[in-house]
């Protein structure tokens, strides 16, 4: 399709590979896990050492949260960089964090490793083309209402300025369900295989809003071809000033990373018999 030319599978031969840190998502299995909400320093250096050590390789931590309503907690705002630039001290972890505003990308490109374009941003084409011209990856997220088509054009508006370093995140569209949150469409990661060289993970967090969901949704979207999982992870869960209900604790994050990595290997064990 013309509107598709850069990111169209035919546009290359070999799939994209985009390295995070020691991580070629694409290749090796991406885990995301993290707050959906930096709180404060401590909590954010206490969560990403637990998470590195059971097994994530990057952390997600938002400091700028687009919110519904104008008065719940929008995030600790640019005092979050500092907190972020200390995990990477302590860590090495790899950070993501969602960038806002065009005004916010350079200071954050300083102390983040990914920059995350979230679901109600994936169609605000100025942001698009902005952390195109950036040299880091950038995580796309499907807008809750958006088909696949008009998901893949948000990412050609980044590749048309010459970042090539993008992974889509699918992570729920709105539907008549109202049990979850949101519904997660694994099929759109089987579909992006055939459609793109992009690599694409799913965020069964947002994509249920039920954390008795995320296990089982995380194992189904590897072996639907997900190149990795992104997921929200808390000290105390219930306590989580944004997103409580699909937020795991720390222990059940030990569980899920485990078989997620089980998951894979067996995923890849068995590449050559899937179609």
């Amino acid at each position: 399709m013309k509107d598709l030319e850069k990111v169209h599978k035919n546009e290359r031969r070999d799939r994209t590979i985009v390295t995070v840190g020691d991580i070629r998502v694409g290749i090796d299995c991406l885990i995301v896990a993290g707050p959906c909400a930096v709180e404060s320093d401590k909590q954010i250096i206490t969560i990403a050492k637990e998470v590195k050590k059971a097994g994530a390789n990057l952390l997600r931590g938002n400091i700028y949260k687009p919110r519904t309503s104008p008065y719940s907690f929008s995030g600790v705002q640019a005092k979050g960089l500092r907190y972020l630039n200390e995990v990477k001290l302590q860590t090495g972890l790899p950070i993501v964090t969602e960038v806002l505003d065009i005004r916010d990308i350079e200071k954050v490109i300083e102390y983040c490793d990914v920059i995350q374009v979230g679901s109600r941003n994936m169609q605000n084409y100025s942001l698009l083309r902005e952390v195109g011209k950036i040299d880091k990856p950038v995580i796309l997220k499907r807008g809750f209402m958006a088909t696949i088509h008009e998901w893949l054009c948000s990412a050609e508006y980044i590749l048309l300025e010459g970042n090539k370093n993008i992974i889509l995140c699918e992570r729920g569209i709105r539907t008549f369900e109202t049990y979850t949150r949101n519904t997660l469409d694994l099929s759109s990661v089987a579909a992006l295989k055939e459609l793109t060289h992009l690599p694409v993970i799913s965020d069964p967090s947002h994509g249920t809003g039920k954390r008795g969901l995320i296990l089982p949704l995380c194992l189904s979207s590897i072996m639907a071809g997900s190149d990795g999982v992104m997921m929200e992870v808390h000290t105390d869960p219930n306590m989580s000033v944004s997103d409580a209900n699909q937020t795991i604790s720390l222990e059940k994050f030990y569980d899920v990373a485990d078989k997620v990595k089980k998951t894979w290997e067996f995923r890849q064990s068995i590449s050559n018999c899937l179609i």
